[in-house]
């Protein structure tokens, strides 16, 4: 998936930031994931602890959507991907570069339940199968009358 495509914003720029991305599933589940977004995939942190991966397993099929609706600016976009994930095993360097995005640079003073992993800890990748980027901060600014 290539996110050269003709967007109406920076799609690569705007999933660079620290942004939650809601996940829904087949079960039907929806949750709240931190995210790395490297080489057109999504990454985040699973493990058995976790539903997810038995409802993967069951069906991969999943829908994400990254947005923002910031009430200063006006600027409201989403991002939504659709495509079927897997679970793959656990990167520690992947893991370190979306915590830092989130968390900091510093890890000594990240909670300390983001500075080790168990033996089960794994990721999901999603490899969108159709991404679309919406920018609707004009359409809003109208509906609230600005």
């Amino acid at each position: 998936m290539s996110t050269t495509d003709s967007y109406p914003f920076d799609v690569d720029a705007y999933l660079a930031a620290p942004r939650v991305a809601r996940v829904a599933t087949a079960g039907p589940l929806v949750r709240p994931v931190w995210f790395l977004w490297e080489d057109a995939t999504f990454w985040w942190i699973t493990g058995s602890y976790a539903r997810l991966p038995g409802l993967l397993a069951e069906d991969p099929r999943v829908a994400l959507v990254v947005d923002t609706c910031d009430l200063h600016t006006l600027e409201v976009r989403q991002v939504t991907a659709r495509g079927n994930a897997e679970v793959v095993p656990f990167d520690p360097a992947r893991a370190e570069r979306k915590l830092t995005r989130y968390l900091g640079p510093d890890q000594r003073i990240w909670p300390q339940d983001f500075r080790s992993f168990g033996p089960d800890t794994r990721f999901v990748r999603l490899v969108p199968t159709s991404l679309s980027a919406r920018d609707l901060s004009k359409t809003w600014s109208t509906l609230i009358g600005m």
